[in-house]
C-alpha cells in the first residue's frame, strides 16, 4: 500500500488553499501513483476569525472542497483521505475527514471528538469548543484492501480512542495535524510513535507546517508514518510538499503474533480483584 501525505501551510483563502492542495494532489498522484493520498488537518482554511472560518466552511458532500476531492480521487483512480475541514453545522463547525473512493463516492466520515481547549506554553489561549461542535462516533472504514481508523489532530493524546480503532478492525490510522510548534516539537513524534506501538498499527499523520494567522500560530509540521513496532518509515522535509512511502498493513499482524498484547488486556474485561492494605 502506498500512501502519499500532502504538507501544507494552509491560510485563511479558500481559493488558494485549495489551488495548492489540488495541485500537490495532481502531482504526488503523477509522480508516485499511490493507492491513497491524504491531506492535513484544516487543509481547506486556517485562521481565529470564527466569521472567515464558517463562511469557509463545507457542507458534506456537495461543498467545493468535497467536490474537487471526488473528482481528483475519480481522475486518478486513487482513495484520497481528505484531512480535515470544517464541516458547517447550525452557527457552528464540526472538525471533519471526509475518505473518498477511487470512483470519487463518500467512503467515510468522522467528527472530532476531543476539542483543544488549552492555554500553551507560549501564553497562547486555544477554544476550539467556542466555534466547534464535538463528534461522538468511532469511525473505521475500508481503503485500498486494508481497514483504516480516523482520528483527528487532538485526539493523538487519547489512547483510549486509538484502542477502540484498533478493536474495530484498523490497521492503519490516520491523524490529520496541526500541531503547534511549541508542543509538537517535544510530543509530536513520540505520542504517534505511542500510539502504534500500543495499537500495532500504523500512524499516517499528515501536518500542517510554518506560520499561520499572521504569525499567531506556528505549527511544526514533520509529517510522519510511523509502523506498529514504533519504526519511523517516513518524515516530512520542513517545507510544503509530498511524502510518499510503502507500508505493509499486513505486518501489524507480524508484529501482533510476536507480542500478543491485546489478548493480554484485563482492564474492561473483568472486576480486579480489591485487596485491602496489610
Amino acid at each position: 500500500m502506498k500512501i502519499s501525505m500532502i504538507q501544507m501551510n494552509t491560510k485563511d483563502n479558500k481559493v488558494e488553499n485549495l489551488r495548492v492542495a489540488g495541485e500537490l494532489i495532481e502531482k504526488a498522484a503523477v509522480n508516485d501513483r499511490p493507492d491513497l493520498i491524504t491531506l492535513p488537518e484544516t487543509f481547506t482554511s486556517m485562521t481565529s476569525d470564527f466569521d472567515v472560518q464558517y463562511a469557509n466552511s463545507e457542507t458534506i458532500p456537495d461543498g467545493e472542497a468535497c467536490r474537487m476531492l471526488s473528482d481528483l480521487a475519480r481522475k486518478h483512480g486513487v482513495y484520497i483521505h481528505g484531512g480535515s475541514m470544517a464541516e458547517r453545522s447550525e452557527g457552528k463547525c464540526y472538525n471533519t475527514t471526509v475518505v473518498f473512493d477511487p470512483t470519487g463516492a463518500v467512503r467515510a466520515t468522522y467528527r472530532k471528538i476531543h476539542l483543544f481547549d488549552v492555554d500553551v506554553p507560549n501564553g497562547r489561549s486555544y477554544r476550539e469548543s467556542d466555534t466547534m461542535k464535538r463528534g461522538e462516533e468511532v469511525v473505521v472504514t475500508e481503503a485500498a484492501g486494508t481497514t483504516i481508523g480516523l482520528a483527528i489532530c487532538y485526539d493523538l493524546r487519547f489512547p483510549e480512542l486509538f484502542r477502540a480503532l484498533r478493536d474495530k478492525g484498523a490497521r492503519v490510522i490516520f491523524l490529520p495535524a496541526a500541531f503547534t510548534m511549541m508542543t509538537g516539537r517535544d510530543h509530536w513524534e513520540a505520542l504517534i510513535r505511542a500510539r502504534a506501538i500500543e495499537t500495532q498499527c500504523y500512524m499516517v499523520a499528515p501536518g500542517q507546517v510554518f506560520d499561520h494567522d499572521n504569525g499567531k500560530k506556528v505549527c511544526f509540521g514533520r509529517s510522519m508514518i510511523v509502523d506498529p513496532w514504533g519504526t519511523v518509515v517516513a518524515t516530512a522535509s520542513d517545507q510544503v510538499g509530498c511524502t510518499t512511502a510503502d507500508i505493509d498493513p499486513e505486518y501489524t499482524e507480524v508484529i501482533r503474533g510476536k507480542m500478543p498484547v491485546m489478548t493480554h488486556h484485563v482492564l474492561g474485561k473483568a472486576p480486579l480483584r480489591e485487596t485491602e492494605d496489610a
